[in-house]
Protein backbone atom coordinates (compact mmCIF):
# COMPACT_ATOMS: atom_id res chain seq x y z
CA UNK A 1 0.00 0.00 0.00
CA UNK A 2 1.56 3.28 -1.16
CA UNK A 3 0.77 6.71 0.26
CA UNK A 4 0.89 9.75 -2.04
CA UNK A 5 2.13 13.05 -0.67
CA UNK A 6 2.21 16.71 -1.63
CA UNK A 7 5.29 18.96 -1.54
CA UNK A 8 5.22 22.54 -0.29
CA UNK A 9 8.23 23.66 -2.27
CA UNK A 10 9.43 26.87 -0.69
CA UNK A 11 11.61 27.72 -3.69
CA UNK A 12 8.62 28.37 -5.95
CA UNK A 13 5.91 30.08 -3.88
CA UNK A 14 5.53 32.67 -1.13
CA UNK A 15 4.58 31.78 2.44
CA UNK A 16 0.86 32.56 2.30
CA UNK A 17 0.48 30.70 -0.99
CA UNK A 18 2.30 27.64 0.40
CA UNK A 19 -0.17 27.44 3.28
CA UNK A 20 -3.12 27.83 0.92
CA UNK A 21 -1.73 25.03 -1.21
CA UNK A 22 -1.34 22.53 1.62
CA UNK A 23 -4.85 23.32 2.88
CA UNK A 24 -6.16 22.41 -0.56
CA UNK A 25 -3.90 19.32 -0.68
CA UNK A 26 -5.51 18.13 2.54
CA UNK A 27 -8.98 18.76 1.09
CA UNK A 28 -8.36 16.75 -2.08
CA UNK A 29 -6.99 13.76 -0.18
CA UNK A 30 -3.19 13.73 -0.27
CA UNK A 31 -1.97 11.36 2.44
CA UNK A 32 0.87 13.52 3.76
CA UNK A 33 2.90 16.60 2.96
CA UNK A 34 6.57 17.55 2.98
CA UNK A 35 8.27 20.95 2.97
CA UNK A 36 11.66 21.99 1.62
CA UNK A 37 13.86 24.13 3.88
CA UNK A 38 15.94 26.47 1.72
CA UNK A 39 17.64 29.85 1.92
CA UNK A 40 18.00 30.14 -1.89
CA UNK A 41 15.98 28.80 -4.81
CA UNK A 42 17.82 26.41 -7.11
CA UNK A 43 17.31 28.74 -10.07
CA UNK A 44 16.36 32.42 -10.16
CA UNK A 45 13.28 31.55 -12.23
CA UNK A 46 11.77 29.80 -9.20
CA UNK A 47 11.86 33.12 -7.42
CA UNK A 48 11.13 32.34 -3.74
CA UNK A 49 12.56 31.02 -0.49
CA UNK A 50 10.58 31.95 2.65
CA UNK A 51 11.48 30.58 6.08
CA UNK A 52 10.15 27.03 6.08
CA UNK A 53 9.55 26.77 9.83
CA UNK A 54 7.21 29.77 9.90
CA UNK A 55 5.32 28.25 6.99
CA UNK A 56 5.08 24.93 8.85
CA UNK A 57 3.71 26.60 11.96
CA UNK A 58 1.04 28.35 9.92
CA UNK A 59 0.25 25.12 8.07
CA UNK A 60 -0.17 23.27 11.37
CA UNK A 61 -2.87 25.75 12.38
CA UNK A 62 -4.57 25.88 8.98
CA UNK A 63 -4.87 22.09 8.55
CA UNK A 64 -6.24 19.34 10.77
CA UNK A 65 -5.40 15.97 9.22
CA UNK A 66 -2.49 16.00 6.81
CA UNK A 67 0.94 15.05 8.26
CA UNK A 68 3.73 17.63 7.93
CA UNK A 69 7.44 17.00 7.46
CA UNK A 70 10.69 18.81 6.68
CA UNK A 71 12.21 17.44 3.47
CA UNK A 72 14.85 18.17 4.61
CA UNK A 73 16.41 20.36 7.29
CA UNK A 74 20.17 20.53 7.72
CA UNK A 75 20.85 20.67 11.49
CA UNK A 76 24.55 21.50 11.26
CA UNK A 77 25.25 24.90 9.65
CA UNK A 78 22.43 27.48 9.47
CA UNK A 79 20.82 25.87 12.50
CA UNK A 80 22.45 24.52 15.64
CA UNK A 81 21.02 21.07 16.46
CA UNK A 82 19.73 22.27 19.85
CA UNK A 83 17.63 24.86 18.04
CA UNK A 84 16.37 22.28 15.54
CA UNK A 85 15.25 20.09 18.45
CA UNK A 86 13.30 23.02 19.92
CA UNK A 87 11.66 23.85 16.59
CA UNK A 88 10.71 20.23 15.95
CA UNK A 89 9.23 19.73 19.42
CA UNK A 90 7.17 22.90 19.03
CA UNK A 91 5.94 21.77 15.60
CA UNK A 92 4.88 18.42 17.04
CA UNK A 93 2.81 20.26 19.66
CA UNK A 94 1.30 22.73 17.19
CA UNK A 95 0.35 19.95 14.77
CA UNK A 96 -0.94 17.67 17.54
CA UNK A 97 1.38 14.84 16.60
CA UNK A 98 1.39 15.23 12.81
CA UNK A 99 5.03 16.32 12.39
CA UNK A 100 8.09 14.36 11.26
CA UNK A 101 11.60 15.80 11.32
CA UNK A 102 13.45 15.05 8.10
CA UNK A 103 17.18 15.73 8.32
CA UNK A 104 20.06 15.73 5.87
CA UNK A 105 23.70 16.73 5.57
CA UNK A 106 22.76 19.85 3.59
CA UNK A 107 23.55 21.66 0.37
CA UNK A 108 26.11 24.39 -0.09
CA UNK A 109 23.38 26.41 -1.81
CA UNK A 110 21.71 27.07 1.53
CA UNK A 111 24.34 26.58 4.21
CA UNK A 112 27.06 28.82 2.76
CA UNK A 113 25.21 31.92 4.00
CA UNK A 114 26.62 31.60 7.54
CA UNK A 115 30.24 31.30 6.34
CA UNK A 116 32.75 28.76 7.51
CA UNK A 117 33.31 26.98 4.22
CA UNK A 118 31.84 23.74 2.93
CA UNK A 119 33.54 20.59 4.23
CA UNK A 120 33.75 17.19 2.56
CA UNK A 121 30.84 14.76 2.61
CA UNK A 122 32.62 12.64 5.24
CA UNK A 123 32.79 15.59 7.62
CA UNK A 124 29.20 16.57 6.89
CA UNK A 125 28.07 13.07 7.81
CA UNK A 126 30.09 13.23 11.04
CA UNK A 127 28.36 16.50 11.86
CA UNK A 128 24.94 15.06 11.09
CA UNK A 129 25.51 12.06 13.35
CA UNK A 130 26.57 14.31 16.21
CA UNK A 131 23.56 16.58 15.60
CA UNK A 132 21.17 13.61 15.76
CA UNK A 133 22.71 12.59 19.09
CA UNK A 134 22.00 16.08 20.49
CA UNK A 135 18.46 16.22 19.11
CA UNK A 136 17.59 12.77 20.47
CA UNK A 137 19.01 13.71 23.85
CA UNK A 138 16.88 16.84 24.05
CA UNK A 139 13.77 14.93 22.96
CA UNK A 140 14.27 12.64 25.97
CA UNK A 141 13.86 15.59 28.37
CA UNK A 142 16.10 16.93 31.09
CA UNK A 143 19.22 19.04 30.68
CA UNK A 144 21.75 18.21 27.98
CA UNK A 145 25.43 19.07 28.13
CA UNK A 146 27.56 18.10 25.17
CA UNK A 147 31.19 18.64 24.23
CA UNK A 148 31.70 17.20 20.80
CA UNK A 149 33.93 17.36 17.77
CA UNK A 150 31.64 19.82 16.00
CA UNK A 151 29.08 21.11 18.53
CA UNK A 152 28.85 22.23 22.11
CA UNK A 153 25.64 22.32 24.14
CA UNK A 154 25.56 24.09 27.50
CA UNK A 155 22.80 22.96 29.89
CA UNK A 156 20.05 22.96 27.25
CA UNK A 157 16.53 21.76 27.94
CA UNK A 158 13.27 21.72 25.99
CA UNK A 159 10.57 23.12 28.24
CA UNK A 160 7.70 22.27 25.90
CA UNK A 161 7.94 18.63 24.88
CA UNK A 162 5.25 16.54 23.16
CA UNK A 163 4.25 13.23 24.71
CA UNK A 164 5.73 11.53 21.65
CA UNK A 165 8.74 13.15 19.95
CA UNK A 166 8.52 13.59 16.19
CA UNK A 167 9.87 10.64 14.20
CA UNK A 168 13.26 11.43 12.73
CA UNK A 169 14.11 10.77 9.08
CA UNK A 170 17.49 10.97 7.36
CA UNK A 171 18.03 11.66 3.66
CA UNK A 172 20.29 9.24 1.79
CA UNK A 173 22.14 9.22 -1.50
CA UNK A 174 24.84 6.58 -1.07
CA UNK A 175 26.23 3.80 1.10
CA UNK A 176 27.60 6.07 3.83
CA UNK A 177 24.38 8.00 4.38
CA UNK A 178 22.35 4.77 4.22
CA UNK A 179 24.47 3.30 7.03
CA UNK A 180 23.90 6.44 9.08
CA UNK A 181 20.15 6.39 8.45
CA UNK A 182 19.83 2.68 9.21
CA UNK A 183 21.45 3.14 12.62
CA UNK A 184 19.91 6.44 13.68
CA UNK A 185 16.67 7.18 11.83
CA UNK A 186 13.03 6.19 12.24
CA UNK A 187 12.51 6.48 8.47
CA UNK A 188 14.57 7.00 5.34
CA UNK A 189 14.28 9.76 2.74
CA UNK A 190 15.45 9.68 -0.89
CA UNK A 191 14.84 11.45 -4.19
CA UNK A 192 15.83 8.61 -6.51
CA UNK A 193 13.95 5.30 -7.02
CA UNK A 194 16.98 3.15 -6.28
CA UNK A 195 16.24 -0.13 -4.54
CA UNK A 196 19.93 -0.32 -3.63
CA UNK A 197 19.54 2.64 -1.28
CA UNK A 198 16.74 0.88 0.57
CA UNK A 199 18.69 -2.38 0.65
CA UNK A 200 21.63 -0.56 2.24
CA UNK A 201 19.26 1.10 4.72
CA UNK A 202 17.86 -2.31 5.66
CA UNK A 203 21.31 -3.87 6.08
CA UNK A 204 22.14 -1.22 8.64
CA UNK A 205 19.02 -1.53 10.77
CA UNK A 206 16.28 0.02 8.66
CA UNK A 207 14.15 -3.06 8.04
CA UNK A 208 10.46 -2.35 8.54
CA UNK A 209 10.86 1.42 8.81
CA UNK A 210 8.99 3.81 6.48
CA UNK A 211 10.75 4.96 3.32
CA UNK A 212 9.75 8.25 1.74
CA UNK A 213 10.56 9.18 -1.86
CA UNK A 214 9.95 12.30 -3.89
CA UNK A 215 9.71 13.16 -7.58
CA UNK A 216 8.88 16.22 -9.66
CA UNK A 217 5.91 16.35 -12.02
CA UNK A 218 4.57 19.12 -14.24
CA UNK A 219 0.84 19.15 -14.92
CA UNK A 220 -0.62 21.49 -17.51
CA UNK A 221 -3.44 20.95 -20.04
CA UNK A 222 -0.94 22.08 -22.68
CA UNK A 223 2.04 19.72 -22.69
CA UNK A 224 4.37 22.20 -24.42
CA UNK A 225 3.66 24.73 -21.67
CA UNK A 226 4.40 22.10 -19.05
CA UNK A 227 7.71 21.15 -20.69
CA UNK A 228 8.74 24.79 -20.98
CA UNK A 229 7.95 25.42 -17.29
CA UNK A 230 9.76 22.27 -16.17
CA UNK A 231 12.83 23.25 -18.16
CA UNK A 232 12.82 26.82 -16.85
CA UNK A 233 12.46 25.86 -13.19
CA UNK A 234 13.62 22.26 -12.72
CA UNK A 235 16.39 21.42 -15.18
CA UNK A 236 18.84 21.29 -12.23
CA UNK A 237 17.13 18.18 -10.86
CA UNK A 238 18.88 15.66 -13.09
CA UNK A 239 22.40 16.58 -11.96
CA UNK A 240 22.28 14.17 -9.02
CA UNK A 241 22.79 14.86 -5.35
CA UNK A 242 26.58 14.66 -5.40
CA UNK A 243 26.61 17.68 -7.73
CA UNK A 244 23.57 19.48 -6.31
CA UNK A 245 24.97 19.46 -2.77
CA UNK A 246 28.18 21.20 -3.81
CA UNK A 247 27.13 24.19 -5.94
CA UNK A 248 26.92 27.42 -3.91
CA UNK A 249 24.48 29.73 -5.74
CA UNK A 250 21.57 29.75 -8.23
CA UNK A 251 23.94 31.24 -10.81
CA UNK A 252 26.14 28.15 -10.47
CA UNK A 253 23.12 25.97 -11.24
CA UNK A 254 22.36 28.19 -14.25
CA UNK A 255 25.85 27.53 -15.57
CA UNK A 256 25.84 23.83 -14.75
CA UNK A 257 22.55 23.29 -16.61
CA UNK A 258 23.01 25.62 -19.57
CA UNK A 259 23.13 22.75 -22.06
CA UNK A 260 20.16 20.81 -20.66
CA UNK A 261 17.38 20.91 -23.26
CA UNK A 262 13.60 20.86 -22.81
CA UNK A 263 13.58 17.38 -24.35
CA UNK A 264 16.10 16.23 -21.72
CA UNK A 265 13.80 17.46 -18.96
CA UNK A 266 10.67 15.96 -20.53
CA UNK A 267 12.41 12.58 -20.71
CA UNK A 268 12.78 12.46 -16.93
CA UNK A 269 9.79 14.48 -15.65
CA UNK A 270 6.19 13.67 -16.63
CA UNK A 271 4.67 16.72 -18.32
CA UNK A 272 1.13 17.44 -19.52
CA UNK A 273 -2.19 15.99 -18.41
CA UNK A 274 -2.05 12.28 -19.26
CA UNK A 275 -2.42 10.54 -15.88
CA UNK A 276 -0.82 7.38 -17.25
CA UNK A 277 2.46 9.26 -17.71
CA UNK A 278 2.38 10.33 -14.08
CA UNK A 279 1.52 6.84 -12.85
CA UNK A 280 4.43 5.37 -14.81
CA UNK A 281 6.79 7.96 -13.30
CA UNK A 282 5.67 7.06 -9.77
CA UNK A 283 5.69 3.30 -10.33
CA UNK A 284 9.50 2.80 -10.07
CA UNK A 285 9.43 4.24 -6.55
CA UNK A 286 6.72 1.80 -5.50
CA UNK A 287 8.55 -1.10 -7.15
CA UNK A 288 11.81 -0.12 -5.42
CA UNK A 289 10.04 -0.40 -2.06
CA UNK A 290 9.10 3.16 -1.14
CA UNK A 291 6.04 3.25 1.12
CA UNK A 292 5.38 6.98 0.68
CA UNK A 293 5.93 9.09 -2.44
CA UNK A 294 5.69 12.89 -2.42
CA UNK A 295 4.96 14.71 -5.66
CA UNK A 296 6.44 18.12 -6.50
CA UNK A 297 4.22 20.02 -8.93
CA UNK A 298 6.53 22.41 -10.76
CA UNK A 299 5.53 26.07 -10.76
CA UNK A 300 4.03 28.01 -7.88
CA UNK A 301 1.22 29.58 -9.90
CA UNK A 302 0.19 26.18 -11.28
CA UNK A 303 -0.63 24.64 -7.88
CA UNK A 304 -4.40 25.36 -7.77
CA UNK A 305 -4.99 23.82 -11.19
CA UNK A 306 -2.78 20.84 -10.33
CA UNK A 307 -4.59 20.23 -7.06
CA UNK A 308 -7.99 20.32 -8.78
CA UNK A 309 -6.72 17.83 -11.38
CA UNK A 310 -5.18 15.66 -8.67
CA UNK A 311 -8.55 15.53 -6.92
CA UNK A 312 -10.53 14.43 -10.00
CA UNK A 313 -7.97 12.46 -12.00
CA UNK A 314 -4.46 11.91 -10.67
CA UNK A 315 -5.04 10.58 -7.16
CA UNK A 316 -7.75 8.12 -8.24
CA UNK A 317 -5.45 6.90 -11.02
CA UNK A 318 -2.50 6.45 -8.66
CA UNK A 319 -4.62 4.65 -6.10
CA UNK A 320 -6.01 2.27 -8.73
CA UNK A 321 -2.56 1.52 -10.12
CA UNK A 322 -0.53 1.29 -6.93
CA UNK A 323 -3.03 0.41 -4.19
CA UNK A 324 -4.03 2.58 -1.27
Amino acid sequence: MVQIGYTMMTEQAGPRELVDHVVRAEEVGFDFSVTSDHYFPWLRTQGHSPYAWSVLGAAAQATSRIPLMTYVTCPTFRYHPAVVAQKAATMQLLSEGRFRLGLGSGENLNEHVVGGGWPSADVRHEMLEEAVEIIRGLFRGGHVNHRGTHFDVESARLWDLPDEPPPLGIAVSGEQSCALAGRLADLVIATEPKAGLLDAFDRNGGTGKPRVGQLPVCYDPDRDTAVKRAHAQFRWFGSGWKVNSELPHPDAFEGATQFVTPDDVAASIPCGDDPDDFVEAVRPYAEAGFTEIALVQIGGESQPAFLDWADKTLLPGLHDALGH
